[in-house]
């Protein structure tokens, strides 16, 4: 009864205050190695110190946009300062409210997940409880409220944001495999049925790293990719693929079942090893050209001449900036801690955006 319950729910969700495709604004497009929104090469005509811009897809890690833990015994542990509460709606709200300052400073994409990460940063183990879906993959009504409001204020502003699906130390809130299908089969129905046509799949943040189920792990996690891709509705369908931790090389399975290749940064400290991983990748077995993302990378130093971020650029990669609140920083800092502030206020994030406005011709 519950489970029929969900599904009818579900299915009121897909209707109820539908915006037709016909009133989005914004399409990515993907040919070659390059990016495109609404036809035209991002950054179009854009060079920075003689290195090519158009065509790359910069962002950030702002997973937590639809953050909530439904674990009483921890979700005291993310109340706001100045009400010592927590609240979900509250956090989707101020995440809108800067969304458009983002996207002036030339950030056209951000990664947000149905399953957050780690509100610690990072964490050793994970007891509370983030998940926008049911055990067997039905999806949450008030998640997905939120995601719609974040995701159609992206359509508005020429954004295209990475979806992420799973996240370790929470894909075990799925009760088995079928449950992990049903999900990747909802949530992309969804997106379709609600005519979203901004949005980059990522399958699971870090397939390589501490998952439950089998199918999400790097040796079959191509098949949810390809489930991804071979679902259409009018014609249309996503794009998708799935990333890898910190300095790792994606094996050609998912270098062929991907339209875009997720790499990170973590643990690469030394900028000429990000110039190796975009050359390694490019190398993998079955690699046709397609772009290349680091959509999470911890390394700063943004008033260096040489950097992690520079050193993607160089090598034709978009980057992606990943900040969390390090022992001792205050509500201002990162991106990732929750609970966040998502303006523009600690000196790494106002580095962050100068340097991006710098590169892109932002302001």
């Amino acid at each position: 009864m519950k489970i029929l319950l969900r599904s009818v729910l579900a299915a009121i969700l897909l209707i109820a205050c539908g915006v037709s495709t016909a009133q989005r604004k914004t399409v990515v497009g993907i040919k070659g190695d390059q990016f495109y929104l609404n036809g035209k090469l991002t950054y179009e005509g854009r060079y920075w110190r003689g290195n090519k811009i158009e065509g790359l897809l910069l962002n950030s890690r702002m997973v937590q946009g639809i953050f909530d833990d439904l674990n009483p015994e921890t979700v005291s542990k993310w109340a706001y300062p100045d009400t010592k509460k927590w609240d979900p709606e509250r956090n989707t709200s101020e995440f809108i409210k800067n969304m458009k300052r983002w996207r002036k400073a030339g950030l056209l994409s951000f990664t947000i997940n149905m399953q957050g990460g780690s509100p610690q940063g990072y964490s050793q183990e994970q007891p509370w409880h983030n998940s926008a879906y049911y055990d067997d993959g039905s999806l949450r009504n008030e998640y997905m409220e939120r995601l719609e409001k974040i995701l159609d204020k992206a359509d508005r502003l020429g954004m295209a944001p990475i979806l992420g699906f799973f996240y370790f130390g929470q894909d075990e809130r799925l009760k088995d495999e079928q449950s992990v299908i049903t999900a990747v089969k909802n949530m992309t129905g969804w997106l379709l049925e609600k005519g979203y046509r901004n949005i980059l799949v990522e399958i699971n943040n870090e397939c390589n790293v501490k998952y439950d189920h089998e199918i999400l792990k790097p040796d079959r996690v191509h098949e949810l990719i390809e489930l991804v891709r071979s679902t259409e509705k009018d014609g249309q369908r996503l794009y998708a693929g799935t990333s890898y931790g910190g300095g790792t090389i994606p094996k050609p399975n998912v270098v062929r079942s991907s339209d875009f290749i997720l790499i990170h940064g973590n643990g690469v400290t030394e900028p000429a090893r990000i110039t190796g991983m975009v050359e390694k990748t490019r190398q993998v077995e079955g690699y046709t050209p397609k772009p290349i993302l680091f959509n999470e990378d911890d390394h700063f130093n943004f008033d260096k001449e040489e950097n992690n971020f520079t050193s993607a650029i160089k090598s034709y990669a978009s980057w992606g900036f990943f900040d969390f609140r390090m022992k001792g920083e205050e509500f201002e800092d990162g991106y990732q801690s929750v609970p966040v502030d998502w303006g523009i206020n600690s000196e790494r994030k106002k580095q962050f955006f100068k340097l991006l406005m710098e590169i892109t011709g932002g302001k």
